[in-house]
């Protein structure tokens, strides 16, 4: 894809740490450099709003902001699953929001990489694990949970955390002592490796190597032996979260994201249940990686692949000066179906379309057809035929939903039968069940090939 005209920004809000990203002059996503921030981290969560994801977001785009101005896109990762509920307000720009997974993927296949579908991303927080499982259908990336663990208070990575600050005798109710902590580990990432590596490949001198001092924090010295037994609450952890993983015949490929991810102990520990790692492009730190590839998004460089990127239409007939007209319409504007997400329902002036299966005098059912259509170039492909039940003196709506394996249902919906309805059905009136028509997979290419005729609007 070709960068887009305009700044670009990403955040990406954790308990520990908001990190904000773009993509600078040199086509490379960074973290952008906040005073105050981490090196390579971010910038710390005020534990004052570390339990408000909102206010935490609005504090990182507020220094964003007053560093570099109001950027002209914004896009916010988060958990898979929310990238379908209404954006937080922060102001402007109107944010984008993008799953984690999406946000990795994205990264990945700009960094060149071809992955082998299915595959999972196992993101490694510091509250909670979430493992999901992600397929290639047809221009989307569908998304599913396969487990998540929240192990409670203190969490999961923020648990090891403690445990590495406790061996040393500090407390990690400080956010300094985080923050050094942070800083620390960053500085001797490869020396802590370098020491575990020993002590897992010559057990009967572990002993001797895990006295080796690794880093210094806040004056205490933290050593291997310190760290290599706070691991084990990473990957107890792990392993209950794994405990709600259905076995697959075959091991899958695993990218691996998030601060805990840094370790390759770890790594290997889960490789060995799941199936091989899939590294991230040029040794990206796994703590950024979905920052960064939002980052990507952001600027127009990578295609989150998360939405189905045409509008989606159905033929109708009204009468328009007492005759028959055939017509045309929109259900789902493009960019607006989330493979496993909410219904999108036809809607005229941000209201739902009433519309009727069926003149009074028709019995049996009625196909119907739907269009996919290229809002760019204005051609349009059959998208399939439905067979919609027709029941005299109803009222409805009609949407579309994908499911997680990229397959689309028609959807009709009787009035009354959602809380948000404006005109509940009279119990008098005949009941339609909530009806889902599948469709299949939606077309991939709204071009019309040249021998087709296009459709009849």
């Amino acid at each position: 894809m070709t960068s887009s005209a305009g700044p670009a920004v990403a955040i990406d809000v954790g308990s520990r740490f908001l990190r904000v990203a773009r993509v600078e002059a040199d086509g490379a996503p960074r973290l952008v450099d906040l005073p105050g921030a981490v090196p390579g981290e971010g910038l710390p969560t005020p534990a004052a709003v570390r339990e408000d994801h909102d206010a935490a977001l609005r504090l990182a785009y507020a220094a964003y902001r007053e560093l570099c101005g109001t950027p002209e896109r914004l896009v916010l990762v988060v958990p898979q699953g929310e990238q379908d509920r209404p954006a937080p307000d922060v102001g402007v720009p109107r944010p984008r929001l993008l799953g984690t997974p999406h946000a990795v993927l994205a990264l990945l296949r700009h960094g060149g990489g071809s992955p082998t579908w299915p595959l999972l991303v196992c993101q490694l927080g510091a509250l909670e694990i979430d493992i999901a499982r992600c397929a290639l259908v047809g221009r989307m990336v569908g998304v599913s949970r396969a487990t998540r663990y929240e192990p409670g208070p203190p969490g999961y990575g923020d648990a090891f955390d403690a445990a590495v600050l406790d061996g040393a005798g500090l407390a990690a109710d400080g956010p300094e002592v985080l923050r050094e902590l942070g800083l620390a580990r960053a500085a001797n990432a490869r020396r802590t490796e370098a020491a575990l590596d020993r002590m897992a490949l010559r057990p009967d001198r572990a002993e001797r190597f895990a006295d080796t001092v690794v880093c210094e924090v806040a004056g205490r010295e933290i050593t291997a032996g310190v760290v290599h037994r706070a691991l084990s609450r990473l990957t107890d952890g792990l392993d209950r979260a794994l405990e709600g993983v259905r076995p697959s015949p075959d091991r899958l490929p695993v990218i691996t994201v998030g601060g805990p991810a840094r370790s390759g102990t770890l790594i290997r520990h889960l490789t060995e249940r799941l199936g091989p790692a899939v590294p991230l492009p040029d040794g990206t730190d796994p703590a950024t990686a979905a920052v960064l590839g939002a980052a990507l998004v952001a600027a127009g460089q990578a295609d989150a692949a998360d939405r189905y990127p045409y509008a989606v239409s159905v033929r109708v007939h009204r009468i328009v000066a007492g005759r028959p007209r055939d017509g045309e319409l929109q259900i789902s504007p493009p960019g607006t179906l989330v493979p496993g997400g909410a219904t999108v329902f036809a809607e005229v002036g941000g209201e739902r379309v009433r519309l009727s299966t069926a003149p009074a005098t028709t019995g049996g059912a009625r196909e119907v057809r739907l269009l996919v259509r290229d809002g760019g170039s204005g051609s349009a492909v059959p998208a399939g035929t439905a067979m919609v039940p027709a029941i005299t003196d109803v009222s409805l709506h009609i949407g579309l939903r994908v499911t997680t394996d990229g397959t689309a249902r028609l959807v009709l919906r009787q009035l009354g039968q959602s809380p948000d309805d404006a005109h509940p059905t009279a119990p008098s009136s005949p009941q339609l069940p909530p009806t889902e028509i599948p469709l299949g997979a939606l077309p991939t290419d709204a071009r019309p090939a040249e021998t087709d005729r296009p459709p009849d609007t």
